[in-house]
C-alpha cells in the first residue's frame, strides 16, 4: 500500500470512529480507550497470524516409526512459542476475525470484554491493562467499528499498521486539546531523538512516557543498525522504564509495548513529586516529551529532592525541573534527549543560572531548533535538547553543536509537517560527524544550518542555547512566512511572560506598601 493509500485509509477509519464518538454517550477521554482497544485487537490478530505461519515449520519434529523411517509430527503449539517470537498469544475467541463473524443479535460488549480477559490470561504482562468497558458502547456501534477497522489489510506493508495506531493516538490528541496530546509525540520527532542518542544497549528511562513511542523507536533503531555486522534480538538489548501521571495513559503505553513484543516497568505517578524508579544515576539513556511551561508545582515538596542538582528555579515554571530530572538520572556516560519549549533556551534569572552551570560543566551537547506545526496539539516551534555526561572525556567538552532545522520539513497538509526518513538521517548525520563517529564524514559548519560553538562563544552570547543565535542565515536564504510567524509568536510569548512578571511585581509592591502604611 502506498503512502497515499495509507493516508486515505487512516482518514476513512477516523471518520468512522468520530461518527461513533458523536453518537455515543461517552466523553472523549472515555471513548478513546475502547476504540484504541479494538485497533489493538486488530493489530494483535494480524501479528499473531503472521507469527503462526512463521512457527508452523519450526514446530514440526522428526520421529522414528517402528519401521525405522523418519516421519514428521507436529508438537502442540503453546503461548510460549508466540512469546518467544515477541508476539502476543491471541486465543481463538479473542481474535478479531472471530468477533467480526459473530451472529446478529450477539452481545458484542460482553464478547469484546471476554476477548480482552482471555488475552490477559495468556499474556501475563497485560494483566489488568486492557480496556473492558465495551458494555458502555451499544452492539451496533461496536460492529460498525469492527467492520471499519477490518478494512485495514492483513498484509499491509512495513510499519504502516503501526502508523495507523499512532495516527489514532494523534487524532485523539487533536480532538481532546492539549491534555490529550500528553500521550502522543509524532514518530518523526521520536525517531530523530533516538537516532541522535543511539541507544544500542542499556537502561532507557522516560519520565513522561505517554504511549511509549520512545521505547518502541529505540528498539526499531537497534533493528536498523546491527552491532558489528551481526543481527541481534533488539528487545533483549535494552531495559525499559517509564512513568506517567494518569492510569489511562499507562495502560495505553503497556498495550503499545506489548503489541511490539516489548515489556517494561511502566509506573503511574506524578514525576515532579514521585521518583518511583529511584532514578538518580541509574540510566544509560533518558528521553521524553514532557509537558511545557507547567505552573503551580509545589516546590516545598521537592526542595530536598536529589534530582534537582542545580537548585530550584524561583519562577513558577516546570521547564528547568524537567531538564534537571533528565540530567540527574544519567550514569556517568549517559545521554539524554528531550523536547522543550523554545523559551527555555534563553530563559533568564534563576533559570539562566541553572543553564550556565550546566554549560560550564560540559553537559549540553546538541541543540536542534524545530519549526512550527510538527506536533498535532502544539503549533509553536520547539527545541530538542541533548545532554551527554560522557562528553567530558572528549574534545567536545567545551563545545555545543547547534542545528537549525526549522527549514527542514515535509508538508503533510496545510497545518501539519513531519520529517522524511532521509531528512531524519540528514540531521542525525550532522551529529555523527560532530562526534567523529566511525564512517562519518568530517564535520564542517554550514551557514544557516549548523555551527559548533565554543564555550567562549556561548559566554559571549549570554549563555543562550538558541541555535538561531549561532548558525546565522544562509547566504541565499530569506525569511519565509513560517519563520516570520515563529519570530512574532516567540516575541509575543516573551512579552506575555514579562507582563505576568510585571503584574506579580506590582502585587508585591502593593503588599509591601500596605504593610508599611
Amino acid at each position: 500500500m502506498t503512502s497515499n493509500g495509507v493516508k486515505d485509509l487512516e482518514n476513512r477509519l477516523w471518520e468512522a470512529a468520530d461518527h461513533m464518538r458523536a453518537n455515543s454517550s461517552l466523553r472523549l477521554n472515555e471513548f478513546a480507550e475502547p476504540v484504541l482497544g479494538l485497533i489493538f485487537l486488530k493489530f494483535a490478530g494480524v501479528k499473531f497470524s503472521k507469527t503462526e505461519k512463521e512457527i508452523a515449520e519450526k514446530r514440526k519434529v522428526k520421529t522414528k516409526s517402528h519401521g525405522g523411517a523418519s516421519v514428521a509430527r507436529e508438537r502442540p503449539v503453546s503461548s510460549a512459542d508466540y512469546h518467544a517470537q515477541g508476539t502476543l498469544f491471541v486465543p481463538e475467541k479473542a481474535r478479531f476475525s472471530y468477533l467480526i463473524e459473530l451472529p446478529e443479535g450477539s452481545d458484542m460488549g460482553k464478547a469484546v470484554n471476554d476477548a480482552m480477559k482471555e488475552i490477559e490470561v495468556e499474556n501475563k504482562e497485560l494483566a489488568g491493562i486492557l480496556p473492558k468497558s465495551f458494555q458502555n458502547l451499544d452492539s451496533r456501534s461496536i460492529i460498525t467499528l469492527l467492520k471499519n477497522f477490518n478494512q485495514i489489510p492483513n498484509d499491509i506493508e512495513g510499519d504502516a499498521f503501526g502508523r495507523i495506531y499512532e495516527y489514532f493516538l494523534g487524532k485523539f490528541a487533536i480532538a481532546d486539546g492539549s491534555g490529550g496530546g500528553e500521550f502522543f509525540t509524532p514518530s518523526s520527532i521520536v525517531k530523530l531523538i533516538v537516532e541522535i542518542l543511539e541507544p544500542f544497549k542499556g537502561y532507557i528511562y522516560d519520565p513522561a512516557c505517554g504511549s511509549g513511542g520512545m521505547f518502541v523507536q529505540s528498539v526499531e533503531f537497534i533493528k536498523r543498525h546491527f552491532e558489528n555486522g551481526k543481527k541481534i534480538k533488539a528487545s533483549r538489548e535494552v531495559s525499559i522504564y517509564g512513568q506517567e501521571k494518569t492510569d489511562q495513559t499507562v495502560r495505553i503505553a503497556k498495550m503499545n509495548l506489548a503489541i511490539h513484543g516489548l515489556s517494561g516497568d511502566i509506573r503511574q505517578g506524578n514525576t515532579y513529586y514521585e521518583d518511583l524508579h529511584r532514578s538518580v544515576g541509574k540510566f544509560d539513556f533518558a528521553m521524553a516529551n514532557p509537558p511545557f511551561n507547567v505552573n503551580g508545582i509545589d516546590k516545598e515538596r521537592i526542595k530536598d529532592d536529589p534530582r534537582f542538582l542545580y537548585g530550584l528555579p524561583r519562577n513558577d515554571n516546570g521547564n528547568y525541573l524537567w531538564i534537571q530530572i533528565f540530567l540527574s538520572v544519567l550514569k556517568n556516560t549517559g545521554r539524554a534527549g528531550f523536547v522543550m519549549a523554545n523559551s527555555a533556551s534563553d530563559a533568564g534569572h534563576s533559570e539562566k543560572d541553572i543553564r550556565t552551570k550546566m554549560i560550564d560543566d560540559g553537559l549540553v551537547d546538541v541543540m536542534v531548533a524545530v519549526g512550527p506545526n510538527m506536533f498535532y496539539n502544539v503549533t509553536l516551534p520547539v527545541t530538542l535538547w541533548f545532554l551527554d555526561k560522557g562528553k567530558k572525556k572528549t574534545d567536545r567538552q567545551h563545545k555545543v553543536l547547534f542545528i537549525d532545522a526549522r527549514n527542514i520539513y515535509h508538508q503533510i497538509d496545510r497545518a501539519h509537517r513531519d520529517w522524511t526518513e532521509e531528512q531524519i538521517q540528514q540531521i542525525a548525520d550532522i551529529v555523527r560527524s560532530y562526534r567523529g563517529e566511525k564512517d562519518a564524514k568530517k564535520y564542517k559548519d554550514v551557514k544557516g544550518l549548523c555551527k559548533v560553538a565554543t564555550l567562549d562563544e556561548i559566554r559571549t552570547a549570554g549563555y543562550s542555547l538558541n541555535p538561531g543565535r549561532y548558525v546565522g542565515t544562509a547566504d541565499n536564504g530569506s525569511v519565509n512566512d513560517a519563520d516570520f510567524e515563529t519570530t512574532v509568536r516567540g516575541l509575543n510569548t516573551e512579552f506575555q511572560k514579562l507582563t505576568d512578571e510585571a503584574h506579580d511585581l506590582e502585587k508585591k509592591i502593593a503588599y509591601n506598601l500596605k504593610k508599611l502604611f
